[in-house]
């Protein structure tokens, strides 16, 4: 037992839990190395339907009953139910990844300094394990009296186009949703994220001859470039609203005016409200320059996941669990969007990042911090108890 726990009063149940996650150290380190081994980026269905392969093994093989949800174009979706409750808890996450397949081999697994190194491990099949252990936890310590669905989706990465009605239709069935994505940088839980909207502006203007007459004509490249500079100023409605316009295309040739140009813009909010006044903006845009015309396509993919009430409830009951175990969980905010985006927005309860600690998604340096696995698990299984017995 850590020195820094010594003279901590515990729960039974919150000390038996982390006596067990502990003692199951190797096996959590090893189904995160199982799962990363099989690179699974989401636009390979044969490589994410390999790697769900192997997960549903192992999750059946801890006592899961295991539903698998075929995709035509997708990865095949996971549904793992465990108890038989009348309520249920989910523990929501993705098994996709980001990195093309053969990454592997030029960031190859390796432990360093405490640290698993490789593709995946932190965005999120570290998290995944969490859950798998955290969930063989309750159901030899303290089985609860409700189900613990997990679900396991295979396009997160690529905005939950198949997903998210399964997504929502667990939730609405839950009393509560922890999500086991990665923590913030140090540990701490998501109590916020940012909608994310994608727009594309396209721009027609009238084609003419740039040196001979180009009176006749209306640029529409110039005409982008107007509204670019125009859209900017959607920031001013709020401090936490971004925009960014991330790919830009038009125009034929040189000495002609160019006849038409793209866009696509990406926007971050950090509340419905501000969500529902800048679609209002970018879609009421005006033509600056006569002979011109815009049309607007798109919308915010995912809603912004906000502090609400319920969120703060289920944080304060994570903070005091961690603090049995001797450790600050503090919570913050990310502009980067998650399936909790969706299950918030129904106004289910939800805690997000309660995966693994480490940083580096989606970049060279992914890692997880090995050693926080197993007290995080214990988290997530105390959790999921006094969240049924409260709620």
């Amino acid at each position: 037992m850590n020195t820094q726990r010594e003279g901590l009063a515990f729960s039974s149940k919150a000390l038996d839990f982390l006596r067990y996650c502990e003692a199951e150290h190797e096996w959590v380190l090893g189904t995160t190395i199982a799962l990363a081994r099989l690179e699974s980026p989401t636009t390979d269905k044969v490589a994410v339907d390999r790697c769900g392969a192997e997960l549903l093994r192992r999750i059946a093989d801890i006592g899961g009953v295991v539903t698998r949800l075929r995709q035509k174009e997708a990865g095949d979706h996971l549904r793992a139910e465990f108890g038989c409750g009348e309520n249920q808890v989910l523990l929501l996450g993705h098994f996709d990844t980001v990195w093309p397949r053969g990454q592997i081999e030029r960031m190859p697994l390796e432990i360093r300094s405490g640290c698993l190194f490789g593709p995946g491990v932190l965005d999120m099949k570290g998290g995944i394990a969490l859950g798998m252990l955290a969930t063989r936890a309750l159901m030899t310590v303290a089985p609860p009296t409700d189900r613990v669905v997990m679900l396991w989706t295979t396009d997160e990465e690529r905005g939950s186009v198949t997903s998210r009605s399964l997504v929502e239709q667990e939730a609405q069935r839950s009393r509560a949703v922890f999500v086991l994505e990665p923590a913030l940088i140090g540990g701490g839980v998501k109590t916020m994220r940012k909608g994310c909207g994608e727009f594309h502006l396209k721009v027609r203007g009238v084609a003419a001859h740039a040196g001979v007459e180009p009176d006749k004509g209306a640029s529409a490249v110039h005409e982008l470039a107007a509204q670019i500079v125009g859209l900017q100023r959607v920031r001013d409605l709020a401090p936490g609203i971004s925009v960014n316009v991330g790919v830009i295309s038009g125009g034929s040739n040189p000495n002609v005016v160019a006849e038409e140009a793209l866009a696509t813009i990406d926007i971050r909010v950090t509340t419905a409200e501000e969500a529902k006044q800048v679609e209002a903006i970018v879609r009421e845009r005006v033509p600056t320059i006569e002979g011109t015309e815009l049309e607007v396509t798109g919308s915010f993919e995912r809603p912004p996941l906000e502090r609400t009430d319920t969120v703060e409830r289920l944080y304060k009951r994570a903070r005091g669990i961690a603090a049995k175990f001797g450790h600050k969980l503090r919570e913050g905010g990310t502009g980067g969007g998650s399936d909790g985006n969706f299950t918030a927005a129904l106004g289910i309860p939800t805690l997000d990042g309660l995966g693994a600690v480490g940083a580096g998604p989606h970049a060279l340096s992914e890692h997880i911090d090995i050693d926080s696995l197993t007290w995080r698990a214990a988290l997530l299984a105390e959790l999921i108890v006094e969240t049924i017995a409260c709620d």
